[in-house]
């Protein structure tokens, strides 16, 4: 059986390897936070369109239920973000655990140590595709109306 009596360097060296995950790590961390706050901007917002939505008729009626579908597509994409982004942080600190026990262990699964870093960029890029397409989603809602803008040439 082997004995569980690593060096101060092999620890030394594992902490040096880690760090890339753990940076990656605080780009999550700012990642999730701004998609919540663009999650709270958006219920925000719908919450305001619920209470207009039976104040309404005609045409402002319809531009309220227009809007409001698109807020809950916009709540969902940014729900699956979430999702993602929060998955790839899981498998971020996994990696960096499992870097641990392999190199104090002297364990030998490098391949799944890759695969579980791979599933974390992985992860992390449909978490990012995903904002770019609420981003774009967004753009739909902040478009003026032509009728509101009176246009005149410039």
């Amino acid at each position: 059986m082997p004995t569980f009596a690593p060096t101060v360097s092999t620890i030394a060296e594992t902490i040096q390897l880690s760090l890339s995950p753990v940076f990656m790590l605080a780009g999550i961390g700012a990642l999730l936070n701004m998609l919540v706050g663009r999650l709270a901007r958006v219920v925000d917002r719908a919450r305001a369109l619920e209470q207009l939505h039976p104040r309404t008729s005609g045409p402002e009626h319809d531009r309220h239920v227009w809007e409001l579908r698109l807020l809950d597509h916009r709540m969902r994409v940014i729900n699956n973000a979430l999702a993602a982004v929060t998955s790839s942080a899981v498998m971020t600190c996994l990696v960096v655990a499992l870097l641990f026990v392999a190199e104090l262990m002297h364990l030998r699964f490098g391949r799944y140590l890759a695969v579980a870093f791979i599933l974390a960029m992985a992860l992390l890029i449909w978490g990012l595709v995903l904002f770019m397409w609420e981003v774009r989603l967004s753009l739909r809602a902040i478009r003026i109306r032509p009728e509101l803008l009176q246009h005149k040439p410039f």
